[in-house]
């Protein structure tokens, strides 16, 4: 079983809504990168036991994220962020260059500063 790299980030967005086994094996087999049969040996089921599991919390986030889309969403705002602190660079350097107001320059760096706020985790 192949793992795909969007189910972590997935779970971090959904995982509240999947059940506490599922989102225990999810963990389990994504994060703590144990195999199905470690993972299954540990819970005193069937390895396929633990597959089907998963693969049911896997379909589920996916479908949730295809309803609320937020993790596409939430992908967007920090592109967003990155672009308003890129942009601010460039006011803050251009009027730099060109002396033209200590106003744009704060309000350039708050710019920046907010951006940045808003994109700590």
């Amino acid at each position: 079983m192949a793992k795909n790299l969007e189910v972590p980030l997935l779970l971090d967005f959904y995982g509240e809504m999947l059940t506490d086994k599922q989102r225990d094996f999810l963990e389990l087999y994504y994060n703590e990168d144990l195999s199905l049969s470690e993972i299954a040996e540990n819970e005193g089921i069937t390895r396929q036991g633990v597959r089907d599991s998963i693969k049911r919390a896997e379909s589920q986030l996916f479908d949730m994220e295809g309803k609320l889309h937020l993790f596409e969403r939430f992908n967007e705002l920090v592109k967003g962020l990155d672009e308003i602190k890129r942009c601010a660079d460039a006011i803050y350097e251009y009027n730099l260059d060109h002396s033209l107001s200590r106003e744009i320059n704060e309000n350039a760096a708050r710019i920046k500063s907010l951006a940045e706020y808003l994109s700590e985790d």
